[in-house]
Order: structure tokens, then sequence, then C-alpha cells
């Protein structure tokens, strides 16, 4: 619960440093004294919007920091699944907004993130805002009081994160078909493209190669000519008795070795000729080999040229530079056309996975379902023994659970209240026929039965006493002080009721003052005449009388 609080430079709150007593505490003052300011200052620690226009004019920053004690709340898990030091009895929130913008958050004087603030300050602190009574006309916002009550949170945690399996899958399923339906629209196509490529089989490197060949083919002619005069040169030519260069250097050799003898000189040389001519005579060979295989073939020039035409068609029209590009692409066809088969396969798995994953959550439903069945009856039963004490005897509250067809994100269910304020009157949609008072008494009867279950270490009401006095503000602030009572909760409550006020445990009061050109706002625990005149003042307005004195002393006595 919350047992001190520090404000500096907040819109009108310069320095604010209090303590809070446990129990039931009332906060009162003036219209426009600062009270909802105070209020906003606790929504940062609970992860409120934190906005530059709140920092005092002049200031470099505000700062928020709130000390709990949190013995016997079993927090530790919150804790530890932000990486948070845990310490059993004590629990500092702080947050900082500068004048730049930037915003911190701190909790036991570590950092941490917004969310990490948020999860941690919404354990410790509920605030009941003025407008938290439309959260009634919110199904949603009923299904959840039948759900706390039922103290299935764990359950209906495995629900809906089964729930969000299911909206996944189907995400994934939707997609999945999506672009197989419009791959299956271009598979003719694929398979089109696929078949002309299989059908020529291109080979790597086969550009170059028929490039070559038919280079070759187109001068056979001219190739063969050429050789047969090289082949003349190197081996001699008979008919002219002519000597070829090969027997020239043969003959060179041998005369080399005739003066090898007397001119040891000439050996190095000897030895470098015979060498040239065994490589001379290989070459000789080679080349009359390339004379008798080279012969003008029209036929194969033209099969040639139809096959490199074709592959640099095929190039052109799949804007490739290569026929390893080619190769690549028909691969790369192969594989989409297998992947349709792979989709069909994959879509049928997931269909299958949704089945079961539905199945598994309809049985977590059916079990959500019988459990908020039997809360709604807690539920009717006890808010309308609250609503009763509040001075509506006859008032008719029910809990309407509706099973639905579909699954939806908490379940099988619609939760609906029904409330009838008047005898013979059959029970509506509460949203729909309570009145402005009315729809406060239920709520506080429902934050009465639920703050329990969450087991809340501080709940702050902020004028939920609207539209209602005298007796039913007399009921209401019995109702706040009960919940209070067992001493594990903390209850503080913002009014303009002196029935509510007197009520309180501790009274606190709200005040602004100009202090020079500035107006500021303050804060202070009242003692016992403190109280007498608030309360006075609460009971007749600007001019204290002794009557009303004495009426704020009989208030008080009767707390």
């Amino acid at each position: 619960m919350l047992t001190h609080l520090t404000i500096n430079n907040y819109v009108l709150i310069e320095s604010l440093d209090i303590d809070f007593a446990a129990g039931f505490s009332v906060l009162t003052g003036e219209t426009g004294a600062g009270k909802s300011i105070i209020l906003g200052a606790l929504g940062l620690l609970t992860g409120g919007r934190a906005d530059t226009g709140s920092i005092m004019p002049g200031a470099a920053k505000c700062t928020v920091e709130g000390i709990f004690n949190i013995d016997g709340y079993d927090l530790q898990s919150v804790f530890e699944e932000n990486e948070i030091d845990y310490e059993p009895t004590e629990c500092i929130l702080r947050r900082e907004v500068s004048s730049n913008g930037k915003s911190r958050a701190f909790v036991n004087d570590s950092p941490v993130n917004v969310s990490a603030l948020r999860q941690i300050g919404l354990r410790l602190l509920d605030i009941h805002s003025q407008h938290s009574n439309l959260l009634l006309e919110n199904p949603a916002f009923q299904l959840g009081i039948v759900d706390t009550v039922a103290g299935h949170l764990d359950l209906l945690g495995l629900y809906r994160e089964c729930y969000a399996r299911i909206v996944e899958t189907k995400r994934q399923l939707k997609e999945l078909e999506e672009n197989l339906a419009r791959r299956q629209s271009d598979e003719d196509y694929l398979r089109y493209q696929l078949d002309q490529l299989d059908e020529f089989k291109p080979q790597p490197g086969e550009d170059e190669e028929l490039k070559q060949q038919q280079s070759a083919l187109s001068h056979a002619e001219d190739i063969k000519i050429s050789l047969s005069t090289i082949d003349a040169f190197l081996n001699g030519d008979d008919s002219d008795n002519g000597m070829g260069a090969i027997d020239a250097l043969r003959r060179s050799s041998q005369t080399m070795q005739q003066i090898a003898s007397v001119y040891p000189a000439i050996e190095d040389y000897l030895s470098r000729l015979e060498s040239v001519v065994i490589e001379v005579k290989d070459i000789a060979g080679d080349i009359n080999g390339m004379v008798e295989d080279i012969k003008y073939n029209p036929a194969r020039l033209q099969q040639v040229t139809e096959r490199l035409d074709q592959l640099y068609s095929l190039e052109q029209k799949h804007h490739v530079g290569s026929s390893e590009e080619l190769i690549a692409l028909a691969e790369d066809i192969r594989s989409q056309l297998a992947s349709l088969t792979d989709s069909e396969d994959n879509i049928k798995e997931l269909r299958k996975q949704i089945e079961v994953e539905t199945e598994q959550a309809k049985k977590l439903a059916e079990r959500l379902s019988a459990g908020r069945l039997k809360a709604s009856k807690q539920v009717e039963k006890l808010v309308s023994e609250s609503i009763t004490a509040m001075d509506m005897p006859a008032a008719i509250f029910k809990a309407d659970i509706e099973k639905t067809n579909e699954l939806q994100p908490s379940g099988m269910d619609n939760a609906t209240f029904l409330f009838s304020a008047n005898k013979n009157m059959t029970p509506r949609p509460l949203a729909d026929v309570a009145s402005g008072g009315e729809m406060s008494r239920v709520m506080l009867a429902l934050k009465a039965l639920t703050s329990k279950q969450m087991n809340l270490p501080t709940i702050i009401f902020d004028e939920i006493d609207t539209g209602v006095s005298g007796k039913v503000a007399s009921s209401m602030a019995q109702i706040m002080a009960q919940m209070s009572s067992g001493g594990n909760q903390q209850v503080l409550a913002i009014t303009h009721l002196p029935q509510i006020a007197a009520k309180g445990d501790a009274h606190y009061f709200v005040y602004k003052e100009d202090e020079g050109h500035r107006t500021l706002t303050h804060i202070k625990q009242l003692d016992k005449e403190g109280r007498i005149t608030e309360l006075a003042h609460m009971l007749s307005g600007n001019i204290v009388t002794e009557a009303a004195r004495e009426n704020a002393r009989q208030l008080l006595q009767g707390k």
C-alpha cells in the first residue's frame, strides 16, 4: 500500500511530501484545488503518458515518487519477470519527466522501461477515475469481472495463448493460400518455359564452344589450305624435291655431331637443336592430323548455326547472358513448380494444425464457461447485497452468461450485466437503464467484490459518489471502509460529500495558496479539530456555523 508520496515541480505542485495511512482515507478540497493534479501524478507511477506541459514553468524536470509497502502481496514473480531486484517489504516507484520531453522510470532505484513500471505500478495501485463507470458499458469489462471472481485467470491465460496461436496459424494459412493461388495462375506458363529449356538442354560453356565450331566450319577451306602449306614447310614437298624444315633441322643436327669432337663449344647447341627437332616433329604430326580432320561440312555448319541461334534466342527471351544462366533458370523454375506441391502439403498441415488447436481451445473454453457460470451466481448475490445496502432494496442485478458458437479472444461466452432499480421491472442491460448514481453504486459493489480477489494493495476512488447523497453516501462510505478493514488493502476516496469524508480513518485536505506571483497546491493531513472544521465547511458552505460544527462532530462520532 502507498505509505509515502513525493511530488516536485508537477503542474501547481512545487513540493509535496506526505505520508499516507493504512485503512480508509479521504481526500477533500475545493473544486480546482488540485486533487486531480495529485491523481495525475500518481498516474505517472502506473505508466501514464508523460507530458512536458505538466512540468511547472521554469523547472527543468518534474519528479513523482511513491513508496509502497508490499509485504504479503506475493509480487516476487512480477519483479523477477522484469529482472528487477525484489525487496519483500518495500517498493519505490519513481518517474522523472524532463522539459526536453524525455521520461525516465525507476523501480527500487533501478532504471526500467515504462512498460515494466506500468506492469508493477498497476499491481500496486488502482485508480478509479470519474470516467471509469463507462467501463460498465463494455462487455469485455463485464466478462473480466466474472473471470476475476471465478479465479481462473491462469486458465484464461492458457486459452488466450491457444487462441493467439490459432489466429497466427490462420494468418499463415491465408498467406500461403494467396501465394499458392498466384503461383498456380502462372503454373502453365512456368511449365511451358521449363519444357522449352529441358527440350533444348543447354550445356555449360556451350556458347563459346558453338561460336568456335561455327568459325572453324565457316573457314574450313582456308584453314585446310593453310595447314597443308605449314605441313609442306615442315615435312618438305617431294614433287619438287624440296627439303622440309624437319629434314633441314635433322641434317643440321648431324653436321653438329660431326664437329662436336673437335669443337666442344657446339655440344650445347647440339643438345638444344635435338630438342627442337623433337618438338617440331610433334607439331608436324599434329598439323598433319588437323589437315586430315578439317573437312568442309555445310550440314554440320548449318546445325551449329541453328543451335547457336536458338541459344541466343532463349537467352534474349529470358534476359540472361549465358548457357549457365539458362541452366540456373531452369532449376529455379523447377524449384518453383516443386514448391507448389510443397505449399499444398503445408496448407494441409496448417489446416490440420488449426483443427487440433481449435479443439484444444474449445476444451479450455468449456472449462472457462463452467467457471463463469458458477461465478456469475456469486457476482449476482454479492453485488445485490451491496446495492441493497446502498439504499436500493428493490434493485435486481443479473450477470447473464451467453454461449457463443465461435471462438473469441476470451473464450466462447458473452457477459451482460442486467439491472432493474424498481419492482415489477424486467432487468435490462445496465448501461441502458441505470442512472449516474446507480452506476456509481454498482461500480463500487463490483470494485469491492473484485479488489480482494485481485489482492490490490491500494485503490483510489475519484468521486465515485457522483450522483448520490445522504444515506446512500453513508452506505457507500461504509462499503469502502469495509474494503480496507482487513488491513491488507488501502482505500483512498476523493469526495465532496461530508457523509463519506467522516468515515475515513484519515483525512487529507488539498488546497491552493497564492505565493507571490504563483498559485501552488498543497496537501495536509487534518487532525480532529481540522476534520471538524472541514466537515462543517462541506456541510454549510463558506460560512461555518456552530450548528454545522456540531453536526460535523456527530458525523465523526457516528463513524
